[in-house]
């Protein structure tokens, strides 16, 4: 995909909407460091707080240096082209990373390839009974 997506020196940042799963069509821009290892996608309080997304719990996190750290933890909605799903949230402090964060790709039915470093349309998989099938009508 080519919408928003720019890659350079193995970092990927990605320009997509988030909102308010309660409002989803209010949304506001956002370009994100794509970490395919984050737990959480973090996002500035202040976007999420204009957009009404508010907290429903807190995180602790381990810093670099080892200093542990609480972060609110709120539901977003994400679009990214013709694409929308919904995810956690990290509300971000002054001087925290803004992140988008592999859960957050799968919410959107994408994953980030490892060696390509490029956005790849998930493989979608529903699981039905193969027992439904054989059953007597």
């Amino acid at each position: 995909m080519s919408l928003g997506f720019f890659c350079t020196a193995m970092l990927i940042s990605l320009s997509l909407q988030i909102g308010n799963p309660a409002a989803p069509d209010i949304t506001e821009p956002v370009e994100l460091l794509v970490d395919s290892g984050a737990t959480y996608s973090v996002v500035p309080r202040l976007i999420l707080e204009g957009l009404g997304i508010k907290p429903i719990a807190t995180e602790e996190f381990r810093i670099v240096d080892g200093t542990k750290i609480c972060r609110q933890k709120g539901v977003a909605l994400y679009r990214y082209g013709n694409r929308t799903g919904g995810a956690d949230v990290i509300f971000g402090e002054e001087g925290d990373g803004q992140l988008l964060e592999a859960f957050t790709l799968e919410a959107l039915g994408l994953f980030l390839h490892p060696l390509r470093r490029q956005l790849k349309p998930l493989p979608m998989v529903l699981m039905q009974s193969v027992l439904a099938d054989r059953a007597p009508h």
